[in-house]
């Protein structure tokens, strides 16, 4: 008899979040090779284009809703039916069916993941709809969850403080970046078609307050490093908010490059031309573009906070700080003394390496196998 695990997929069909789109493709090729023997995954999506399930090879399966992913989120916040049914269900975000089931007699067991406590610690950055959805299903997973997977022990510990009822149903599986990441051998090409120089800061932020933006700019601005500033990840929309906070951070408009999600292969390019990325977000939120960083060997210059603390450990140069200014002050000096001799930079760069072989979505698989076997 196979034993099918259920992967839920609808980022695959609409990507509304690239991150975890990418999370969620990485997440299930890497189910699909490493499923042990009498076992396969299928997938469980909305209804939509079956082309974007294509990219997760080996499958065994697609299960389709009759509901669109708009009219899935809502029936799932609710807890009605929606056809997606019972069996091992992992979800590598909190969208999937939490109701009532009976692991015992059934085998039936739903497993979510929560990435980014932003809904709960930054409310206001997200429209309410989406905050009161993200609010919603976290209650219905605290009633309904046989596990929550979260990517680091620090976002364990918050997650108990949002919602204590999870008790010892909390999992640590961390992130990764794609499988084979790497600067691509066309990598000057794929620089030159998106605009950008060769040789530069990157910032690992976005225009909210949470991000911390305004600090990574400031931090560029008073290290004395005389090289442009690259800003990946910013929804179509928000590059004028952008352009504001390096404009006040004394940062020239010539000196400022901002560009929007990348493919893997693009973003790979941009960090293979980056000297130093800079992290200055302090949320409780997985750090996509730290990982990626660590793995490529880039040295990575971050604010200290528990998530960055226990990710990038001793694979970069961790910056603490009371407030604003004074993280600000801190990060444009570690970023000095990083880019101040070719030496420091080598140094820092060989350490971030090291660190970024701890991240594997191969390893996370495993993992998640041996969760909903022990479940």
């Amino acid at each position: 008899m196979v034993a099918t695990l259920r992967v839920v997929l609808d980022q695959l069909v609409a990507p509304t979040e690239p991150v975890l789109a990418e999370a969620s493709r990485e997440l299930a090729r890497a189910l699909v090779v490493g499923a042990p023997a009498g076992c396969e995954v299928e997938a469980v999506a909305p209804a939509g284009d079956d082309a974007s399930l294509a990219t997760v090879a080996g499958l065994g399966g697609v299960r389709r809703t009759a509901l669109a992913r708009r009219e899935l989120a809502a029936a799932l916040q609710l807890g009605v039916g929606t056809g997606i049914g019972g069996g091992m269900i992992h979800s590598p975000s909190l969208f999937a069916p939490l109701v009532r089931h009976d692991r015992v007699h059934d085998h039936d067991q739903t497993v979510v993941t929560v990435w980014d406590l932003r809904p709960w610690e930054a409310p206001g950055e997200l429209p309410r709809g989406i905050a009161a959805w993200h609010k919603g299903m976290l209650k219905r997973a605290v009633k309904h969850a046989d596990a929550v997977v979260v990517p680091t022990h620090s976002l364990a510990a918050r997650l108990l403080e949002v919602a204590p009822g999870l008790s010892d149903r909390i999992r640590v599986i961390a992130g990764a970046a794609p499988a084979g990441f790497a600067v691509p051998v066309d990598e000057i090409g794929r620089r030159r078609e998106l605009g950008l120089p060769e040789g530069f800061i990157l910032v690992a932020a976005g225009p909210l307050a949470s991000d911390g933006l305004d600090a990574g700019l400031a931090a560029v601005a008073s290290s004395g490093v005389d090289l442009p500033v690259v800003v990946i990840d910013i929804e179509e929309g928000d590059e004028p908010a952008v352009a504001d906070l390096a404009s006040a951070a004394g940062i020239p408009e010539r000196r400022i490059h901002v560009r929007g999600a990348l493919d893997v292969a693009d973003r790979g390019a941009v960090l293979g031309g980056a000297a130093a990325l800079v992290a200055p977000s302090r949320r409780a939120a997985f750090p996509w573009r730290v990982v990626d960083a660590l793995t490529l060997g880039i040295p990575v210059v971050a604010a200290s906070s528990a998530v960055h603390d226990e990710v990038v450990f001793d694979g970069g140069a961790l910056v603490e700080a009371s407030d604003l200014p004074s993280l600000a002050e801190g990060l444009g000096e570690a970023l000095a003394t990083t880019l101040g001799t070719s030496a420091a930079a080598a140094r820092l760069g060989v350490l971030a390496g090291d660190r970024g072989r701890a991240f594997s979505w191969r390893e996370s698989a495993d993992k998640v196998w041996a969760l909903h076997a022990e479940l």
